[in-house]
């Protein structure tokens, strides 16, 4: 734990959960926190078993229009995705922090719109040095305990195809390796991206999801996989970054 932490957890000051959730990452605060302190929290394991992951997407369904059950998913699944990954890096790479993000330890609380609001932990987690240049040590805990599983509640409720979710965690996982910490993790965020194989010899989910090309002058991160966030009424493209050239300037 560094001082910087220790400072902070020992305060009488209302809970922090991070030392790296301040100045310009302060907002996640808001998005991950002790699971004690997330009242309206449902565990993980029976908000996706129990229907509610399913009512949570009829209500979002209800409320933005949307009718194609693929698109509501995939745009459900952005705001998950984001809440849990960008915190969780921003954590690991500012102080060395390792979240407790196991599927089965964690807690999901949903906005009136039936979108992930915050999620809970159950503790800070431990604080370990190790190698910041192995991208796959660093993602471990995330894609070996949580990703994996909700990729899977993705498909069989939400009908969206494996390598669409993954790319969708993607998006928001490169986004936090090159701006969370001091110096951006350039070279971490393309082998996240450019390795076929994980350590452990089984196919990379996230291998060439995302492409950083040269496009009038400007480099541009893009998609290979639409997140189909067209198909929704009144939802803005996502621009350069869209996998589909007639959906850039919508």
């Amino acid at each position: 734990m560094t001082a910087v932490s220790e400072a902070i957890m020992e305060t009488g000051a209302p809970k922090v959960l991070s030392a790296a959730f301040s100045g310009p990452h302060a907002w996640c605060n808001e998005k991950m926190v002790l699971s004690d302190d997330l009242s309206d929290g449902m565990v993980l394991p029976e908000f996706f078993a129990s229907g509610a992951f399913d009512r949570a997407l009829d209500t979002y369904a209800e409320r933005s229009g949307g009718t194609d059950r693929r698109a509501i998913a995939s745009m459900w699944s952005l705001y998950y995705f984001s809440a849990l990954t960008i915190p969780y890096l921003v954590a690991r790479v500012l102080d060395h922090q390792v979240l407790p993000v196991a599927f089965n330890r964690m807690k999901v609380a949903l906005a009136e719109d039936g979108l992930p609001r915050a999620f809970g932990v159950a503790d800070a987690g431990n604080w370990q040095a190790g190698d910041d240049d192995d991208v796959f040590a660093t993602l471990a805990p995330l894609m070996g305990e949580h990703l994996r599983e909700v990729v899977g509640y993705l498909k069989s409720s939400g009908g969206i195809a494996p390598k669409l979710a993954w790319n969708n965690a993607l998006v928001y996982i490169d986004y936090a390796l090159r701006a969370a910490g001091v110096e951006p993790l350039h070279a971490q965020a393309e082998a996240l991206i450019g390795s076929r194989s994980l350590p452990d010899g089984s196919p990379n989910p996230f291998f060439d999801c995302l492409r950083h090309e040269e496009e009038d002058g400007a480099r541009v991160c893009r998609r290979k996989i639409c997140c189909l966030r067209y198909l929704l009424p009144g939802v803005r493209s996502c621009g350069s970054l869209c996998a589909l050239p007639t959906q850039r300037k919508q």
